[in-house]
Order: C-alpha cells, then sequence, then structure tokens
C-alpha cells in the first residue's frame, strides 16, 4: 500500500531528522540557492516573524479534564493569535477516539493546510492521521505517538523516560551518599507507555548511584487518586528518604496525604511542573523540593511548526532548512535555585 502513496506524500516524509530541542522553537526561512559559503545560513528568525500566505490549521486534542491538558489547549490557542496569517480551526476536546478520528476527516474533507493532532490514542489514530497525509495535508504529531511512521510528518514529544532520569538524578544528588536510602515512588496510571517509560528512567538513574525503589504504588493523575495513593505508601512505608510523584496535579492530593500523616522526614520531587508545585518549591517550607518538567507548550511549538512546513520555512540555529522530523523536549529539574526561570509559565493544576 505504501508503495502507491502520492509523490508529495513521499516527500513530507524524506524531510527531517531527529532533535533534541529544549524550551521554545525559534523560526527561520529556508536558505535560497545563492552562495552562502561566507555565512552558515541566510536565514532570519525576524524574517520566519514575517506574515507571508494564511495556513489553516486543524487543532484536535483531548478534553481538558486535567490542568496540564488545559494547559496544553490554551497555550495552543494563545500560540495562533500571534500570528496574523494563521487560522486555527479547533474541534472540541474529546477522549473519544472515534469522535476525534471525525473531527480529523472533517479537517481532511475542508482541505486545511496542516493538521496538529495530540491523540487521545496514537494507535487508534493512526489510520486518519495517514489518511491526512496522502491527502497532501502534512500532520504534527503532539505528545502520544501515532504507531506507524506514516502517518506524520514531525512528532514533537516530552521526554517521559527522561523525566523519570532527571528525578533519580537529582534524588541521587541529595541522598545517594547514604546506601541505604529508603526511595519511594508514586506513579501515574501503570498501564499507560508513558508511565512505564517514567518508571524506568527513574529506576535506572537510581542504579546508577547504588539505589532503587523501596516502596512504590500508582495512582491515576487525579487529586482524589494521589492523596489515596499516598495514604497507602505512607502507611506501608514508616522511613522514607527521598519520594517522586510522576505527576503535580495528582500531587495535590499526595501533598495532603503527607500532611495529614505530619511526615516531613524525606525530601519530595513532582512531576510536570504546576504553578502550585513551583510555589511550594519556591515558599521552601515544606517537603516538595523539586519538580521536573513535562512541557505544556507541546502543542503550541506544533503551531509553529505547521506555519513553518505550510510556508516552506525552517528554523533558526539550524543550518538545515527543513523543519526536523522529530523533536524530543528537555525534561530539567526545577528547584528553589532556578525557579524564577519556569515559574511564569507554568500551568495551573
Amino acid at each position: 500500500m505504501h508503495a502507491s502513496r502520492p509523490r508529495r506524500h513521499r516527500m513530507l516524509l524524506a524531510a527531517g531528522t531527529s532533535l533534541a530541542v529544549v524550551g521554545l522553537l525559534a523560526a527561520c526561512t529556508p536558505g535560497s540557492t545563492t552562495d552562502t559559503s561566507d555565512e552558515p545560513s541566510n536565514a532570519s528568525v525576524e524574517g520566519n516573524a514575517e506574515s507571508g500566505d494564511t495556513v489553516v490549521i486543524g487543532f484536535s486534542g483531548p478534553a481538558a479534564d486535567h490542568g496540564w491538558l488545559g494547559a496544553i489547549n490554551s497555550a495552543a490557542l494563545a500560540e495562533a493569535e500571534k500570528f496574523p496569517d494563521i487560522d486555527l480551526r479547533v474541534a472540541e476536546g474529546t477522549n473519544d477516539a472515534n469522535l476525534q478520528i471525525s473531527q480529523v476527516e472533517g479537517f481532511i474533507n475542508d482541505k486545511v493546510d496542516a493538521i496538529v493532532l495530540l491523540p487521545t490514542d496514537g494507535a487508534a489514530l493512526t489510520e486518519v492521521a495517514i489518511q491526512a497525509m496522502e491527502a497532501g495535508i502534512p500532520v504534527i504529531n503532539v505528545d502520544r505517538e501515532f504507531s506507524s511512521t506514516f502517518a506524520a510528518r514531525t512528532t514533537i514529544l516530552g521526554d517521559n523516560y527522561g523525566m523519570g532520569v532527571s528525578a533519580g538524578t537529582y534524588i541521587c544528588e541529595e541522598v545517594g551518599d547514604n546506601p541505604d536510602a529508603v526511595v519511594a515512588e508514586i506513579a501515574g496510571i501503570d498501564s499507560l507507555p508513558l508511565t512505564q517509560d517514567r518508571s524506568k528512567g527513574f529506576a535506572d538513574a537510581l542504579d546508577d548511584c547504588g539505589l532503587s525503589v523501596s516502596n512504590r504504588v500508582a495512582a491515576d493523575f487525579t487529586v482524589q487518586g494521589g492523596e489515596a495513593a499516598a495514604s497507602q505508601l505512607l502507611a506501608a512505608a514508616p522511613q522514607i528518604d527521598a519520594l517522586w510523584n510522576h505527576d503535580d496535579d495528582q500531587g495535590i492530593g499526595v501533598l495532603a496525604a503527607i500532611d495529614a500523616a505530619g511526615r516531613d522526614e524525606f525530601i519530595m520531587v513532582g512531576g510536570a511542573g504546576s504553578a502550585n508545585a513551583m510555589r511550594e518549591i519556591e515558599a521552601g517550607d515544606g517537603v516538595l523540593q523539586a519538580t521536573v518538567i513535562y512541557p505544556s507548550t507541546q502543542a503550541a511549538d506544533g503551531i509553529r511548526l505547521a506555519r513553518l512546513l505550510v510556508q516552506e520555512k525552517a528554523m533558526s540555529d539550524l543550518v538545515e532548512v527543513e523543519v526536523p522530523g522529530r523533536i524530543v523536549l528537555d525534561a530539567p529539574v526545577v528547584t528553589s535555585e532556578n525557579v524564577d526561570k519556569y515559574l511564569p509559565s507554568a500551568f495551573e493544576s
């Protein structure tokens, strides 16, 4: 089947390379065919900021039933508003894969110029994304990957494994000199690959300093689930030296359980990078000492990338004149020393 794909589709797939990027994406125009041997690139950020032909972008994401997902959606809309040459068509957020498939089919029928898609289920949305690509519409896959490389021109992701590595590395730095340190973990939904990746990265980083997870429970990314899981963990572990909670939304419940139990003998690291977690870190009067960012800018970056692709532009600070095919954002650790840098762009739980 793939051999019969239109030539434009094959060209879309051929362009791009893998790149790890920290923070927001800057843009640039592609180099011309003139000699530029005296400079690395004749592109400029300013040139890309100039309005071009109107780009119609279809955007579809899950229901905003979680602080991070709400931030994903609002950031995408806010980013589109910055560009007068973007016409953003937004589908209602949903956790129903079949409904989201019909939304994408609607974008295809409307002949939008590009689609930015955070699928409620990557595998379930793969076939319709391939249909969009075959129709000559570049798809920017956000956060949850499709099951085929033919389904997207560009994929932009947070680094779930890297989150675990960052959390484990921080804990190693703080308690790694104690070979008997008790490390606990409150995961998200265990059946999700993202949770499995986070736990694997955490275990690998701890192993590097001779530690391992002594007590582990799973929650469900909700406040209530976090409180219940933390209560269970605290009852089972009378002594803890360090705790990693995967998600700052469920972390509200985790902190409530810790406060109710009167426990303060350990340090805690959060996950995702919510504003309320950062304010706790900034205050410095509780167990929460750090959080690991899982960027809520991914869809906003997808909007920028869609504009670049349709206007045949690329990214500044790169010699390459095509938008990369895969971008993995960093998972930095936020502490009291650098919280001022990250708090202004953090999402509210």
